[in-house]
């Protein structure tokens, strides 16, 4: 792992979150190369992280034993067909952009490579993101324990054996924490509604929210357990949890990320089309 060479093709947010782990960390950033169109970008990643940068994504490939496909999907077809023939040294891939498939962007590569598909979140650029991987059959322990080890820089990964399933990881973690943020909204506003201030409300809804992911991570009990010991007999907090579930709360949740998961196959489909010409072929 220490003398991986990685590169990173795209520069942007998700990109410089997984570098930023991963020198935090202790990788060595000497074994870090990102590619990019943008200079002053590559620049303030470079005096930053002390990473090594290029404006060729062939140079940047040229000696990767990694390569983390950071680029956005709509011109991710065009980064794979300018790769395509560089990739002799069989090195890792590793995508994180939505809803391209592994067959796809093998297919774009032309060359029968390791490939590990990532749905990461936007907490991965605080180093709390939650990740589902899938390998496609080129992958051995070896790249998985690899790729595996990049993304924990950031978070926490989990691995499924169906791809389709990777709809599902965007449905729970991927979209994830808008849902939260929309509740948070709602409860906040709801204070004020009650009487609060707005500062007063948000604040109490924000600590609240954190308190309970961490007793939910922290205490090793399940959610439903932990929302009992919250709960007294004809207490406030059961009527509330009442009214919540006789509002249709868990159903209508179901509904949501099932839409959220079908979305994800569209976009999937739609994706696979060939590339428009002239797009942006580095961020």
């Amino acid at each position: 792992m220490s003398q991986a060479t990685l590169a990173f093709i795209g520069a942007g947010n998700m990109s410089g979150a997984i570098m930023g782990g991963l020198v935090a960390n202790g990788y060595p950033s000497d074994f870090i190369l990102a590619s990019g169109r943008t200079p002053a970008k590559l620049l303030n990643l470079k005096d930053a992280l002390g990473i090594r940068v290029a404006t060729s994504n062939v140079e940047a490939v040229r000696e990767a034993q990694v390569v983390v496909l950071g680029v956005k999907p709509q011109v991710l077809e065009t980064v794979c067909r300018e790769l395509a023939g560089q990739l002799d040294h069989k090195p890792l891939i590793i995508s994180v952009a939505a809803g391209i498939g592994v067959d796809t962007i093998g297919e774009w590569l032309d060359e029968e490579l390791p490939i590990v598909r990532c749905m990461p979140n936007t907490p991965s650029s605080l180093g709390v993101g939650a990740s589902g991987l899938f390998a496609n059959e080129y992958t051995s322990d070896l790249h998985r324990v690899l790729a595996e080890k990049i993304m924990n820089a950031i978070g926490i990964t989990t691995w499924v054996a169906d791809e389709d399933l990777i709809n599902a990881v965007t449905a729970v973690s991927g979209s994830g924490p808008a849902y939260y943020f929309m509740f948070m909204e709602a409860m906040a506003k709801a204070g004020e509604a009650l009487g609060l201030s707005a500062e007063q409300s948000l604040t109490l809804t924000v600590q609240t929210a954190l308190g309970a992911a961490r007793m939910a991570k922290e205490s090793g009990l399940a959610p439903d357990e932990l929302k009992r010991r919250v709960m007294s007999p004809k207490g406030t907090t059961e009527r509330a949890v009442l009214t919540f579930e006789q509002g249709g709360l868990h159903e209508l949740t179901l509904s949501a990320m099932t839409a959220c998961a079908d979305r994800g196959r569209e976009l999937a489909a739609e994706l696979s089309t060939p590339a428009v010409a002239n797009e942006d072929s580095h961020e």
